[in-house]
């Protein structure tokens, strides 16, 4: 019997699945063994738990804000869950004015009790949009929208204009020329000159996307890099029509370089 046990293991061990190991960012992105993503660096996992979203809870110091008033943000994070490494830190927090003129990448600093905190300056009167992303070990990446409003006079907030200008040396090209609501489009930012480019947080580029409205708000990161041609591509999917700002940043000899354009996407038909 022990005999016939033995050999029956090869073929029962034949039978088990191959472990399938993904990114938790990048869930495109597929191997059979552990590693890195070769897009983001994030480490792969076998198997993904349920998305749950980390509720957040957000408190500045003053209480009362003013525009141009120096504030300290703190993000508290419900049940300070631990948190992993998401390109080079643990928390990043975008900031977005109203009618998109004001635009921050900030990684808040965790303080002893478990919180992080930010130290800042919104320099005008009007609703604030904070996207806080963050990575729970026990959870999948989370991407958390909180709103700030500081008092006083608002003036009247300008439609966005469809803007593919080059900008700073660098250009933009969309496939199809006009995207779709609800379907994939290919954004190929080229760089030019190249002097200096190097990964920034662990990718060769961040992008951030807000409809007009800022309800809508993606980050990503290229799903194809050729850094020595300074081409990066990012493949996104636009929620709704009407004019989208995206911000592109990028590194140049330890310089992080933020532009934006205004793209214009079409409904679907």
């Amino acid at each position: 019997m022990q005999r016939r046990a033995i050999l029956a293991l090869p073929a029962l061990l034949a039978q088990e699945p191959d472990v399938d190991f993904i990114c938790p960012m990048d869930r495109d992105v597929h191997a059979k063994n552990p590693g890195q993503c070769p897009r983001c660096g994030m480490r792969l996992v076998a198997g993904l738990p349920d998305p749950v979203e980390y509720r957040v809870e957000l408190s500045t110091a003053p209480r009362r804000l003013g525009a141009g008033a120096p504030l300290t943000l703190q993000l508290r994070i419900a049940g300070q869950p631990k948190l992993q490494l998401i390109h080079e830190r643990l928390f990043h927090l975008f900031i977005i004015g109203p009618g998109l003129e004001f635009f921050a990448h900030e990684h808040p600093v965790e303080q002893k009790d478990g919180s992080f905190t930010l130290g800042t300056r919104l320099p005008t009167p009007g609703a604030y949009r904070l996207l806080c992303d963050f990575f729970p070990e026990a959870g999948t990446p989370q991407m958390v929208a909180k709103t700030l409003i500081v008092p006083g006079p608002v003036p009247p907030v300008s439609p966005l204009l469809p803007s593919l200008t080059p900008r700073d040396t660098l250009s933009l090209v969309c496939e199809p020329a006009m995207p779709i609501a609800a379907q994939r489009t290919r954004l190929v930012f080229t760089l030019d000159p190249l002097a200096g480019f190097e990964p920034f947080l662990g990718a060769w580029g961040h992008l951030l996307i807000a409809s007009q409205d800022r309800q809508d708000l993606i980050h990503t990161h290229p799903f194809l890099a050729y850094p020595e041609r300074g081409h990066l591509q990012f493949n996104v999917i636009f929620p709704r029509p009407g004019v989208h700002r995206v911000w592109l940043q990028v590194q140049q000899a330890g310089v992080v370089r933020t532009v934006h354009f205004d793209v214009p996407v079409a409904r679907l038909s």
